[in-house]
């Protein structure tokens, strides 16, 4: 299955596991303290550290271009064969911004509201970092659609953990 998996930092190894997964991006920042599953090669484990933030705050990474090509970059090079994870902390809102932009530049033909609605229908409560997906809407010369796209789906519901999805690139 060609598939983009989202988790929560604390469900990791068991997504890994159940998808067969052969690539993990992890977006947590750099002092979380966190463990690949062995199962993963380090060469196909990504790890952009930056914190959930939209706006520069003391002591904190801000997502910047840079970040947003590296998650990019390494998708780009996955060769599909089996799912990759994208997890952050809670599976709510770096790890569906990276997901919903992976997507998106892995399915060129599709619409971004299209893949926004998926991504709604899929978790209730993902809520994707508004700073990523601008970032990586002008990256993808987008023209503003992928922002637009996550505006119209607007916050998801209020959790301390998001549920675990899949979003098919196959469909």
């Amino acid at each position: 299955m060609s598939a983009i998996v989202v988790c929560s930092l604390s469900r990791l190894a068991e997504t890994v596991a159940a998808y067969r997964a052969s690539h993990i991006v992890t977006l947590i920042n750099r002092d979380t303290l966190f463990a690949r599953p062995p199962v993963v090669p380090a060469a196909n484990h990504l790890h952009v550290g930056i914190h959930d933030i939209s706006e520069p705050m003391d002591g904190m990474i801000l997502p910047m271009a840079d970040h947003v090509h590296e998650f990019l970059g390494f998708a780009g090079r996955w060769d599909r064969a089996a799912p990759m994870v994208v997890h952050c902390f809670a599976g709510i809102s770096r790890s569906t911004a990276a997901a919903y932009s992976i997507f998106c530049a892995a399915r060129p033909d599709l619409d971004e509201a299209e893949i926004a609605q998926r991504l709604r229908k899929r978790s209730r409560e993902a809520t994707p970092n508004v700073r990523l997906i601008a970032i990586a809407d002008e990256i993808l010369g987008r023209s503003g659609r992928m922002v637009r796209a996550i505006e119209t789906i607007g916050r998801g519901q209020d959790a301390m953990e998001g549920t675990t999805f899949a979003l098919r690139l196959d469909e």
